[in-house]
């Protein structure tokens, strides 16, 4: 599993006060306003921020950290991730996972058949749709409902899918 979780992405400066805008990657943006602190990953290090202000635009967080108030200084960072430890992560809910840890997982079949490997996790709005590269099918795109995902297992990295008919051709 993981250590750290990826809450958003730098997209942008805002104004000239050092500000970001942040596009957020946790199902929960006002999660940013409990928020004290974050790692910036600039891809050789991990820089500790304390988040100063949060504001909401549109679908955007807007975040001001401790000690930044030049533009200058900050937009170096423009699409560098913004991660939080483990244990500063919102609670889960019963059959909620992080992505982080549900990537690279085994796919089987209700029968137990090896079906393939969990790539990716697209967000659609109504629900999530699991994207799983299947050696036998190619790319599979499965809704993430209870009808199609049966199980999920963190600790054994294993998913149980129903293959609706119609998912695979």
């Amino acid at each position: 599993m993981e250590d750290m979780l990826k809450v958003g992405v730098i997209t942008a400066t805002h104004g000239v006060r050092g500000e970001v805008k942040i596009f957020p990657t946790t199902d929960d943006s006002a999660r940013f306003k409990k928020l004290k602190h974050v790692f910036l990953d600039t891809g050789k290090e991990l820089l500790p921020f304390k988040i100063q202000g949060v504001k909401f635009f549109k679908q955007f967080v807007i975040l001001k950290f401790k000690g930044i108030d030049n533009i200058n200084e900050i937009e170096k960072y423009k699409r560098c991730p913004l991660l939080i430890k483990r244990e500063d992560a919102v609670p889960l809910l019963e059959d909620e996972y992080f992505i982080a840890d549900m990537l690279g997982m085994d796919v089987v079949t209700e029968d137990g058949a090896a079906f393939g490997i969990l790539k990716d996790v697209i967000g659609t709005g109504a629900n999530d749709v699991y994207v799983v590269e299947s050696t036998e099918h190619g790319e599979v795109l499965i809704p993430a409902i209870k009808k199609c995902i049966l199980s999920v297992d963190i600790k054994n990295r294993k998913m149980k899918v129903h293959l609706l008919e119609g998912l695979i051709s």
